[in-house]
C-alpha cells in the first residue's frame, strides 16, 4: 500500500511539474526574450540550404552512375504550400500524403527532399523496380547513397512512412527551428 501512495503521489508531482513547466515557459518567452525558451523572430529560409543542395546534386549523380535516373520532385516548401498539402485527405479530396502542417516539415526550412525514379514512361514511385537490372531495387540504392551521404529516410520512420522523403536536420529539432534555430554550413561534420 505505501508503494502504491508514493507512486500515486509520485504521478501527482510529475503532473503538476509539467503542468507548471507548460504555463511557465510561454510567460518565461514574453518576460525574457533572451532566455533559451524564446522565440526568435528569424524568417523562414525561402530555398533548400546550401549543404543539401550539394548532397541532393551528388545522390542525382551517384545514383546515375550506378545507372538510375531519377528526379527530385520537391524540395523548399512554404508554408502555404505545407497547409495545402495538409488538407489533402482532409478538408481537401485526396489521400492523406503528410502528418506535418505548414511550419512543422523539415521542406518549410529547406532541408528535405522528396525524390522519385525516372523512367521512359515518366516518373515513378516504384519501390520494387530494378531498370538497371543488378538484382536490386533502384529506389533502396538511391536511399543507400543518400544515408551515406547523411541523410535520414522517412521510409525508417515508426509513425508515418514517407519513402520518398529524405532531409537533414543537422541536430535540429522542428522546435528549434519553429524558434529561430538555423544550421550553418561551417557546423555540419561531412561524413
Amino acid at each position: 500500500m505505501k508503494i502504491l501512495s508514493k507512486l500515486i503521489s509520485f504521478t501527482v508531482f510529475i503532473a503538476t511539474l509539467g503542468l507548471v513547466v507548460y504555463i511557465l515557459i510561454p510567460e518565461i518567452e514574453k518576460q525574457c526574450p533572451g532566455s533559451p525558451f524564446a522565440k526568435k523572430d528569424v524568417p523562414v529560409p525561402e530555398e533548400l540550404h546550401p549543404r543539401v543542395v550539394e548532397y541532393k546534386e551528388e545522390l542525382v549523380a551517384r545514383a546515375a552512375e550506378q545507372g538510375i535516373e531519377m528526379v527530385i520532385t520537391d524540395g523548399h516548401r512554404s508554408v502555404e504550400s505545407q497547409n495545402e498539402l495538409y488538407a489533402r485527405g482532409r478538408s481537401e479530396e485526396g489521400k492523406v500524403v503528410t502528418h506535418a502542417k505548414g511550419g512543422e516539415s523539415y521542406h518549410n526550412y529547406g532541408l528535405a527532399i522528396d525524390f522519385a525514379l525516372q523512367t521512359d514512361n515518366g516518373v515513378v514511385w516504384n519501390m520494387e523496380r530494378d531498370g538497371n537490372g543488378n538484382g536490386k531495387s533502384d529506389w533502396m540504392e538511391v536511399v543507400a547513397i543518400a544515408k551515406d551521404l547523411g541523410f535520414e529516410w522517412g521510409g525508417d520512420w515508426s509513425n508515418f512512412k514517407d519513402y520518398p522523403h529524405l532531409q537533414m536536420d543537422f541536430g535540429l529539432t522542428i522546435r528549434d527551428l519553429k524558434y529561430g534555430k538555423r544550421p550553418n554550413v561551417a557546423e555540419y561534420a561531412d561524413n
